[in-house]
């Protein structure tokens, strides 16, 4: 599988009228990016830095379909090594989809392919036992943040949750035996429960009586595009400080104009996406805060700032070698950032470099 755009800004239009047919441009006429600047690793980069280099094509021009944001995954070097039979034995599922969707065959047209936002993996601290910082509560699978770090690994969502369920938890829950540990059921009427109960209700009705203009999802979309242009694959601190005050002024928005159609008495799901879109928007500005704090590039965190001469992310393993996790402090004050040493004893720290 090659990845490529032309390399003439006129021939995506062409492409986009039906003047010109993808398979049509010379080889000569194709900029196969990843091949020409890490010659030594071509289309097999981690996806992070595939990714990042797919964006930049796009944002500098060169980018195909009627949004421009695309690249093409052209498979017919692979088509002609190995032949057609192997290529569909791997991906005919793939392109069955992909045909439905576009209305081109891969076989005969190269795939369009573009980074989009993955959901957010893990999160809550968990101990080497699977223990969250709530005696007897543990965390399995995805809701832990153990195995996710700067990027994520391919298919360890599936992974992590087989690797908990199989091989940590039957050991570590042992060691929590019922008469060890005060684990209870909260009776309705305990004041915790009553004071939660009463915080989740004002809640739902402070939103139901905004009556704005605006709907759930037009302000999730807003809040999708500042972490996307700024957040996401490449940052730099402008950028971020923009995000900030940006997220701001959309959770003020959000609290001001939202509009909630339905009843609070009633099963109401654009009631419940408010209440995600929420703690989201809460979210997207703590992640700003955390990329604006981290002054290096590791992984999928890219600071444009910190790169090296030729471009691959620069690390600062004297500084920032640690986990993270920042803790809530109200609406009104700002989290408080803790931090944990990460000590590796078997292996060598090194920068990543594929050149």
């Amino acid at each position: 599988m090659r990845i490529w755009v032309p390399k003439n800004k006129e021939d995506p239009l062409k492409i986009h009228k039906g003047a010109l047919r993808p398979t049509e441009i010379k080889e000569e006429d194709r900029d196969y990016y990843l091949e020409r600047r890490y010659p030594a690793f071509g289309n097999l980069v981690p996806r992070d830095v595939a990714s990042r280099a797919a964006k930049e094509r796009c944002d500098a021009g060169f980018g195909v379909g009627n949004t421009g944001l695309a690249v093409y995954l052209d498979f017919a070097d692979a088509i002609e090594r190995l032949g057609k039979n192997v290529i569909e034995a791997r991906y005919g599922n793939l392109f069955q989809m992909y045909e439905k969707i576009v209305d081109e065959v891969p076989y005969d047209t190269p795939m369009m392919i573009y980074p989009a936002i993955h959901y957010t993996m893990g999160g809550i601290w968990v101990d080497y036992e699977l223990q969250t910082t709530i005696p007897g509560l543990f965390a399995a699978g995805e809701a832990n943040f153990s195995d996710h770090g700067a990027n994520r690994l391919g298919a360890s969502a599936l992974m992590q949750g087989l690797s908990d369920g199989y091989f940590v938890l039957p050991y570590t829950l042992q060691n929590y035996l019922a008469d060890q540990i005060q684990v209870a059921r909260i009776p309705t009427d305990h004041p915790e429960f009553e004071k939660s109960e009463k915080e989740v209700k004002e809640r739902q009705e402070k939103l139901m009586a905004v009556k704005g203009s605006q709907s759930v999802d037009t302000i999730h979309k807003k809040l999708g595009l500042i972490m996307w242009e700024n957040v996401g694959m490449a940052r730099d601190k402008e950028g971020l400080e923009k995000a900030i005050s940006e997220i701001r002024e959309l959770r003020n928005s959000f609290w001001k104009d939202v509009r909630i159609p339905g009843r609070i008495d009633e099963l109401n799901v654009e009631l419940d996406k408010a209440l995600r879109v929420a703690d989201f928007l809460e979210l997207g500005e703590l992640m700003a805060k955390d990329a604006l704090n981290r002054n290096e590039s590791c992984g999928g965190h890219f600071r444009e700032e910190y790169q090296t001469p030729e471009g691959e992310a620069l690390r600062d393993d004297v500084n920032y070698k640690y986990v993270a996790a920042w803790e809530y402090q109200g609406d009104d004050n700002e989290p408080i950032l803790h931090k944990e040493p990460l000590n590796y004893e078997n292996i060598e720290v090194k920068q990543r470099n594929y050149k």
